[in-house]
């Protein structure tokens, strides 16, 4: 009899060897002429003018994040939604609770001020 670990295993091996392989070959065959037009910035077409370095302000991300965070929790509250008549009265409860809690942190985040766009 064939032990079942035998395929974990060499799944482990083979997604391990197949993604090292691919670097290692690309390291070797990749034409290496470089100059400095190659490795000056390139934007749309057009030549940079001043400095190519721009800062972002944090507060973009702190907002992207948020909103990932809020647009993952609506995924899990979808198929919650779509089978709230099948479920008992606890599941309803519980998801009211979900509910209430991303509101409490929609509303901290927004007191922090984290929203704003100035």
């Amino acid at each position: 009899m064939e032990n079942p670990w035998i395929y974990l295993g060499l799944f482990l091996v083979v997604g391990t060897i197949i993604p090292i392989a691919a670097i290692v070959m690309a390291a070797i065959l990749a034409p290496r002429k470089p100059n400095p037009i190659k490795l000056s910035t390139y934007e749309c077409g057009m030549e940079t003018v001043g400095d190519s370095w721009v800062q972002f302000k944090a507060q973009y991300y702190v907002f992207a994040l948020a909103f990932l965070i809020f647009d993952v929790e609506t995924v899990f509250l979808f198929p919650w939604a779509l089978s709230l008549n099948m479920m008992p009265l606890f599941v309803a409860v519980e998801g009211i609770i979900f509910i209430l809690i991303l509101l409490a942190g929609l509303y901290y985040i927004w007191q922090k001020g984290m929203l704003d766009w100035v």
